[in-house]
């Protein structure tokens, strides 16, 4: 898979090629030619990991078929990596948040996520305190891209819970970390990603593949 065409397809949302690239890595995953496992977010959705390349990144999510996060889990967060992300069937909302720093009248602390590569993350309240308000809300949908750049508070959300898959592209950038906002007296604590095995990562990705295929219903409302 090559990065930097991806990057310039969605660039130019060209929605055909870069749904054409995820129906071929979903399909080597289904043959076995794919030895990778989908890994559960405490998010709430699915991720196959299909190029970890230095900084940069590719993933499918997967929506729908899971339980929802557990109200333990914040919702609100901001990557250290630029992120775009096309839509491969479904639907995705993405509401920006307005954060900014008031250590007078916070609404929420800020979280830092360490990442263990045995899928543990800690969560660890720093001094930074914050003021959170919604912000614009966008629903992307099939064939459409959209962008996140790094340190942008977000949460994300799948209308009526419909199944919905999206290509995310990530460039981590150097210095920044992924944040989450919390509790203000909130402790620190761990969430952990479970990792699928093999039938079930072929499953969840055969699943998307038919999806893909798929016409768009008519109507989504």
């Amino acid at each position: 898979m090559d990065y930097r065409a991806l990057e310039r397809a969605g660039r130019q949302e060209a929605a055909a090629e870069l749904l054409r690239h995820a129906a071929m890595e979903l399909e080597q995953i289904v043959s076995g030619r794919r030895a990778l496992r989908a890994v559960r977010h405490p998010l709430g959705f699915i991720c196959l990991p299909v190029l970890r390349d230095g900084p940069r990144g590719v993933c499918v999510h997967v929506f729908g078929g899971m339980p929802q996060p557990e109200p333990t889990v914040p919702q609100v967060h901001s990557h250290s990596w630029d992120l775009t992300s096309t839509v491969l069937y479904g639907r995705l909302g993405n509401r920006r948040m307005r954060v900014h720093d008031e250590p007078a009248q916070p609404t929420h602390r800020v979280f830092e996520v360490h990442s263990d590569p045995s899928g543990v993350d800690d969560l660890r309240p720093t001094g930074r305190l914050v003021r959170c308000l919604p912000g614009a809300e966008q629903t992307t949908a099939r064939g459409q891209t959209y962008s996140l750049p790094a340190g942008e508070f977000h949460t994300s959300v799948v209308p009526g819970g419909r199944p919905a898959a999206t290509l995310v592209l990530g460039r981590t950038l150097p210095g920044r970390a992924d944040l989450s906002l919390g509790p203000l007296s909130g402790p620190g604590h761990r969430m952990v990603r479970r990792t699928c095995d093999a039938a079930q990562t072929a499953r969840i990705a055969q699943a998307a593949l038919r999806r893909i295929h798929e016409p768009e219903p008519e109507s989504l409302s």
